[in-house]
């Protein structure tokens, strides 16, 4: 699977590790559904840094990315906006 951070670059993660990606995206949809500020940040911060655990994929590969996710610097008001019934992770 490929993840997008935007601003950042892609990376890869291996199968095996998607129901613990679809777990820590529940959290962070959970944290905006409540408006819970602190709960978002440290949920959002989970899960970029779970993605940033994969693989960087080399800035000169070019690939289709499964999953696109926000900047580090998005706000909870932008991800409420971004978040459908099935959080940032479609699966």
């Amino acid at each position: 699977m490929i993840v997008r951070i935007m601003g950042e670059g892609q990376y890869r993660l291996a199968d095996d590790k998607l129901e613990q990606l679809n777990a820590v995206d529940a959290d962070l949809e959970k944290a905006v559904s409540a408006g819970d500020e602190a709960a978002f940040q440290s949920a959002f911060t989970a899960l970029l840094e779970f993605v940033r655990g994969g693989e960087r994929v080399p800035d000169d590969e070019l690939h289709d990315s499964d999953a696109i996710l926000p900047p580090d610097d998005s706000t909870l008001a932008e991800m409420r906006e971004l978040i459908s019934g099935d959080g940032l992770i479609a699966g």
